[in-house]
């Protein structure tokens, strides 16, 4: 038996992670929620009103502080990007997987891949621009429907590189932070659950479009204002860098500073705020490179305005997840920083007494407590956000390993995946417009047809987690 005292603030914590799971499932939003829940923590802990106040303030910036790195490196990621697309680089990143691409299945793969490792670097949304200007026209010749390419996309793009995020690492250092482990960790734990997920869902979906292929189910008509926009004529008229050579020499130049960052990293042992720092600097670097050759007297000017498009669409994807991860953050040592040492004194945290009095009263198993992370991620990824509830998913990894005594950085990871293979865009129709306005599907199609391979990937994958559990 592990020694622990329960007092109202457990039961409160308690109470409102069942009402946010519960606000979930009904598809509403829960960050009125977890400032309700921050205020109550805080009535209870100091019993002043005027403190608990000060408390959802303190929160929020306490998150904001332990997410800014991800924040910046999302907004300078972004800007390069958006530079690189207006330049014209791009095309010429992509320009030798022209030659490959045959047919609709090598379309298929080609195209996933290719997004995968632009979405490890750059994130899946402006992944999704540099993709689709240049691979959809490859992929009507080829034979592969534009629904096809769109299925890639996602699963390839919002799927495996979003859920695993090597590379920017912000997803794990959510789920990692509410855990109480390093990011480090969780990444290293989700490698093989990534591939198991990865392999199942992308070969499942494949089969899927290659049955409709065949079947006629899928049209091969492409919508032609999309197919108009990225033809080699006017694509070559809105390249800001007209020289092909120069356009050649700076794409090389981009891949050969990314490979010696992953170089760097993997020989000075690089890791969570490190790597990130590396990526994010050599993408400023970029950035700026980029903007004197393509903009030239503008310059000074035009880098502020991707800056500031990079910065307002990092906030736009974490101005969601700062005041539910504030609350999550109580869970562990913010509660003490916030409200002062209320908490018993052989306390370990709030999630972590939990935990310890969940051990003491249930004697939970690999089986319950991988199937219940899976389906803890998948309800916090309906929201469409992908990222607004994995806070949720690393504490309740935390409560669980803790009864079961190991396999916090499994579970974590696991239900990572879950809600970002969710809410991240894959299954959830308004998650995955951006894909489906780039390839002219109805989202609502696209998602229905990523749900069986994302349902199935996910049982193997919870088997898989259970087994290493």
């Amino acid at each position: 038996m592990i020694n622990v005292t329960l007092t109202s603030l457990h039961y409160i914590y308690l109470i409102f992670i069942i009402v946010i799971i519960v606000s979930m499932i009904r598809k509403k939003d829960i960050s009125l929620i977890c400032i309700i829940g921050i205020f109550v923590l805080g009535i209870f802990a100091t019993g002043s009103v005027y403190k608990s106040a000060m408390g959802i303030f303190n929160s929020f910036v306490y998150a904001a502080k332990e997410l800014m790195p991800t924040i910046f490196i999302i907004s300078v990621i972004t800007a390069m990007s958006n530079t690189i697309i207006v330049s014209g680089i791009n095309d010429e990143m992509i320009s030798p997987f022209k030659r490959i691409i045959k047919n609709y299945w090598i379309a298929y793969w080609v195209i996933g891949i290719v997004m995968m490792i632009l979405s490890w670097f750059f994130w899946p949304s402006p992944a999704v621009a540099l993709i689709g200007a240049l691979f959809i026209p490859i992929a009507k010749k080829a034979g592969l429907p534009a629904m096809g390419v769109a299925v890639s996309m996602n699963l390839f793009g919002h799927g495996i590189a979003l859920s695993s995020d090597y590379i920017i690492q912000a997803a794990p250092k959510i789920t990692g932070d509410a855990a109480g482990i390093p990011a480090a960790d969780v990444i290293s734990a989700s490698v093989p659950l990534v591939i198991v997920m990865g392999i199942v869902t992308t070969t499942a979906g494949f089969y899927i479009i290659r049955k409709d292929i065949k079947q006629g189910i899928l049209s091969s008509e492409y919508k032609e204002y999309k197919i108009e926009e990225v033809t080699e004529n006017n694509l070559e008229e809105r390249m800001l860098i007209t020289s092909k050579k120069l356009r050649k020499i700076l794409a090389l130049f981009i891949v050969i500073l990314f490979a010696l960052d992953i170089f760097i990293m993997y020989k000075s042992k690089l890791q969570g705020g490190d790597a990130t720092a590396l990526i994010g600097g050599t993408a400023v670097f970029i950035l700026s490179i980029i903007s004197i050759l393509a903009y030239r007297k503008k310059a000074l000017e035009k880098i502020t305005d991707d800056l500031v498009k990079g910065l307002q669409f990092a906030f736009k994807i974490f101005g969601i997840v700062i005041p539910i991860a504030a609350f999550f953050y109580l869970g562990d040592s913010a509660f003490t920083n916030i409200f002062g040492n209320v908490l018993p004194q052989n306390s370990n945290g709030i999630v972590n007494d939990l935990g310890a009095a969940l051990a003491n009263i249930v004697p939970l198993n690999s089986v319950i407590s991988a199937s219940t992370l899976t389906v803890v991620g998948a309800i916090t990824g309906i929201d469409g956000s992908g990222f607004s509830g994995i806070s949720l998913v690393g504490s309740v990894a935390k409560i669980f390993s803790a009864a079961l005594g190991k396999g916090v950085a499994t579970l974590t990871a696991l239900g990572q995946i879950a809600g970002i293979w969710v809410g991240g865009g894959t299954i959830v129709p308004w998650a995955v417009i951006p894909v489906a306005a780039i390839c002219g599907v109805d989202a609502f199609e696209l998602a229905k047809k990523n749900i069986k391979p994302v349902i199935i990937g996910l049982i193997v994958t919870t088997i898989t987690a259970i087994f290493i559990l």
